[in-house]
């Protein structure tokens, strides 16, 4: 029976604070479309202060695997409870290609979510986050690409919510803005968030994340810190480790 509750630098990378009681658990999440299985038999706990990268080939699961996460799907098996604090919005969301009203400006969108919401929001320090205060009254069809995308960021953490799920945060953006759009996740993981991460650059996420999903073939092939990851296949870097449960170390 189904059911959905739901509302590179470093070759090292530090040792970080245990994360904390899980917010999100999936159990024996299995997704078909017709007859093609994109998942099979997933269980996944979201602990709150980490961030959970879910990396892996494109078409072995990862977007239908947020998709259930988030409950804008339902799974054929199994079933996804959100357990965290009763709130207006248990969890935030960027998509991979954010779409505001363009003749909005970045202040004005911000202040739009949280009306939504019933909420005040703050818009100057929202837009400060994401590095945007400059382009507070700027019409978001003005803003670049890149800068969309952190829009899109702050948008996702309007109204505070204890989960937020990022569809490839860094894409699109130059070094420096996907260095700063990583560093935001981080920070709101320390301050307790529950983060979910679907990313292809490796070395933000190896840099980034306490825990990584690696998906392939419909099933989480490896998961752990990526300290962890890099031990059990003895390799030193999290591509090395992506390599080799993907591929077999063979290319």
């Amino acid at each position: 029976m189904t059911e959905t509750t739901t509302p590179t630098e470093s070759r090292q990378p530090a040792e970080r604070t245990p994360a904390g009681e899980s917010m999100l658990t999936a159990t024996g999440i299995t997704h078909r479309y017709g007859e093609l299985s994109v998942l099979q038999s997933v269980d996944v706990e979201i602990p709150s202060g980490a961030v959970t990268a879910v990396v892996g080939p494109n078409g072995t699961g990862k977007t239908t695997l947020l998709r259930i996460l988030l409950g804008q799907l339902t799974p054929s098996e199994g079933s996804v409870a959100y357990t965290g604090p009763a709130v207006d919005r248990p969890i935030g969301y960027l998509p991979q290609q954010p779409s505001f009203r363009p003749q909005f400006t970045a202040a004005e969108t911000l202040a739009f979510y949280g009306a939504l919401l019933g909420r005040e929001v703050d818009t100057h320090a929202a837009l400060d986050r994401v590095g945007l205060a400059d382009a507070a009254a700027r019409p978001v069809d003005a803003l670049s690409g890149g800068m969309r995308r952190l829009l899109g960021i702050a948008q996702s953490l309007v109204g505070e919510p204890p989960v937020v799920v990022f569809d490839e945060p860094a894409s699109g953006l130059d070094p420096s803005m996907s260095t700063r759009a990583f560093e935001i996740l981080s920070e709101r993981a320390a301050a307790g968030t529950a983060i979910v991460v679907s990313s292809h650059d490796l070395g933000l996420v190896e840099r980034f994340a306490d825990r990584v999903l690696v998906v392939h073939d419909g099933v989480i092939a490896a998961r752990g810190s990526p300290r962890e990851l890099m031990a059990e296949t003895e390799t030193e870097s999290l591509w090395d480790v992506y390599d080799a449960v993907v591929h077999g170390g063979n290319q």
